[in-house]
């Protein structure tokens, strides 16, 4: 017998469809128009359709001219220079084949641009990071513009590229998508030892070759990164939404199992268009109930505080209104499932090899925290998701996953949780409002009260840890570092300073309007925090000296100043337009302008900012 729904899980989705009634309405309608009975380029002139098979050749130059196998957009964020994308370099043979296998006819649409939060990390690229996300929307939808197809294959992993990918798809919602990863590098350098040669060589302790050797050994080949950062947050959180083939997230590049699942992706979109008996659009996937699975999946496992900015853009473009408050009532009854790095010490191949998503899907929905009558890319619900494939004969079969996990220290059932809320919290105050992970945060940590320093950026945050000025219990403050201000970049190099104050025994925390991704560790960081500075939220009024309190466990974010002294405090005006110049950064001014805030997804689509000051 299905357990019974637990009644905030409940709650929660349907006060999102209550909310979103008007909304998703109009999306379903607009997309739903869109919808063709036979293959869509059955509809084009000749020229148009001439245009669209001039390159191909042999049978699939027929297929595409005779306008009855459906059409399949393969859509790749393929480039050698990134290890979790090199992969995909073969995936667009394979995939036409299995397509031509399966009845259909597939063509390479378009590429979409996949930068390197690693590479960037620090640098003025990384202003750019969160637009890239916008980027590939649009780049996705002038592939599928061209009216071609009637199923779409996703290819893509990291950080602002599923998203995107999903993003620029659902605009496209009456044809059936299915995403493709590529699967994680193997096991390197524990991430433990990792963390202590970044601290060391932040306190001049360890020198650059012996950093680099250890970055290098833990960032050594062709897959993602293994630490539960946003990439693999990514994986986790779309497979549970049912838009991976089951048990798709973390296996290897380059085995047979990883072809294998591939090759079944492009059989299965084929089975899933309008002109095959099991027509599933992407808009019937991403619902409000695979949303709100999307969210218990990040919660349950710590994952990365990014998803706090990216479900709600991904819900946004499927007509849906996610809020942060939504996030915070359901981790309030979700519990802590597994510890990965950086809110434990092994790493995303442990995590798999201990049960992985299967494992962790049916504890889930056995206690009744997940939405089983779902749809989903496999054909059924989400009951599917509790099976792993397996090769049998060199073919691809889906058997039961493990019942219990065969790791505790890393992954746990309902009955023996880490914690018994979810990793991320949500903090209120007279600061504004803030996303917080506390997964990886001691308990002893959760609450901070000292005074501030405030910085305007990173490098002076990072000369003054290096002058030796914060040897003393300290709340950091980092602005202008949010949408508005320079495209939030992470800001996840501040942990090895900040983790050493805390080593030498002082209290410490950090309060930013910027982003620390899934690689915030153990500190204390109110991050996302709305409204941003230079939009004149409270931030922007804070002095050094003023005191602090984060406060993790009651929810709250607040600088204990006289209310009428703080209100009168002129708005600190640090902000230099000229800064946001050079490296590409002057190609996204538009963005800049027009982005919302984080609690909104932190998004240019839909809109309507108001201007209350002005932008170069």
């Amino acid at each position: 017998m299905h357990t019974k729904l637990h009644r905030v899980i409940a709650d929660v989705t349907q006060r999102i469809a209550d909310r979103s009634a008007d909304s998703r309405q109009a999306y379903l309608d607009r997309v739903r128009g869109m919808a063709t009975e036979g293959p869509a380029r059955a509809g084009m002139a000749c020229s148009n359709l001439a245009h669209g098979f001039a390159a191909c050749d042999g049978p699939d130059r027929l297929a595409v001219r005779a306008l009855v196998k459906p059409g399949v957009a393969i859509i790749s964020s393929y480039n050698d220079l990134l290890s979790a994308h090199q992969p995909l370099d073969e995936y667009p043979k394979w995939l036409k084949e299995s397509v031509r296998e399966a009845g259909g006819v597939a063509q390479f649409a378009g590429g979409v641009p996949a930068m390197c939060d690693g590479i960037t990390q620090g640098r003025a690229g990384m202003e750019l990071s969160l637009f890239s996300r916008e980027v590939i929307a649009m780049s996705t939808a002038i592939a599928l513009t061209h009216e071609m197809f009637d199923g779409a294959l996703l290819l893509g992993v990291c950080d602002k590229i599923v998203p995107g990918l999903l993003m620029g798809a659902l605009a496209f919602g009456h044809l059936p998508a299915i995403l493709v990863p590529a699967g994680p590098m193997t096991s390197g350098l524990p991430n433990k030892e990792k963390a202590r040669i970044r601290q060391l060589f932040a306190e001049g302790l360890a020198s650059r070759e012996e950093l680099l050797a250890a970055e290098s050994a833990s960032y050594h080949g062709p897959g993602t990164c293994t630490f539960y950062g946003t990439a693999n947050s990514n994986q986790l959180v779309v497979e549970v939404m049912g838009l991976h083939l089951p048990g798709t997230s973390f296996v290897h590049p380059h085995t047979p199992l990883r072809r294998a699942l591939t090759e079944e992706a492009g059989r299965q979109v084929v089975r899933l268009t309008r002109t095959r008996g099991q027509y599933t659009p992407i808009s019937d996937v991403v619902d409000e109930k695979s949303i709100v699975n999307g969210v218990v999946a990040l919660l349950a496992t710590g994952g990365s505080t990014n998803h706090t900015m990216h479900l709600p853009a991904i819900a946004a473009a499927a007509g849906i209104q996610l809020t942060w408050d939504d996030f915070a009532d359901i981790s309030a009854v979700v519990p802590l499932l597994a510890r990965v790095y950086p809110n434990g010490s092994a790493d995303i191949n442990h995590f798999h090899a201990a049960g992985g998503v299967q494992f962790l899907v049916g504890e889930l929905l056995d206690a009744g925290l997940l939405h089983r009558d779902v749809r989903t890319v496999a054909g059924g619900g989400l009951d599917l998701y509790r099976q792993e494939p397996v090769l049998e004969d060199g073919k691809i079969v889906w058997r039961d996953g493990p019942v219990t996990s065969l790791d505790t220290d890393v992954l746990r059932g309902m009955a023996d949780p880490f914690e018994p809320d979810g990793g991320l919290r949500m903090l209120t105050g007279n600061l504004g409002r803030a996303v917080i992970k506390v997964c990886a945060v001691q308990h002893e940590n959760w609450v901070v009260e000292a005074p501030a320093r405030v910085f305007a950026s990173q490098d002076a945050l990072t000369a003054a840890f290096q002058a030796g000025e914060l040897n003393h219990d300290v709340v950091v403050v980092v602005r202008n570092q949010g949408p508005r201000a320079n495209g939030m970049p992470e800001l996840h190099g501040l942990t090895p300073a900040l983790g050493s104050l805390m080593d030498h025994g002082h209290k410490v925390a950090l309060v930013t309007d910027g982003r620390m991704s899934g690689a915030s560790g153990k500190v204390p960081a109110a991050i996302q925090v709305t409204p941003e500075s230079v939009t004149g939220g409270p931030i922007a009024r804070l002095r050094d000296g003023d005191v602090i309190r984060l406060d993790a466990e009651r929810g709250t974010l607040d600088v204990h100043v006289d209310p009428e002294e703080f209100a009168s405090r002129s708005v600190v005006d640090e902000y230099v337009p000229t800064a946001w110049q050079g490296m590409g950064r002057e190609l996204f001014t538009a963005l800049r302008n027009a982005v919302g805030p984080a609690e909104q997804g932190a998004s240019v689509f839909g809109v309507q900012p108001t201007r209350s000051w002005e932008m170069a």
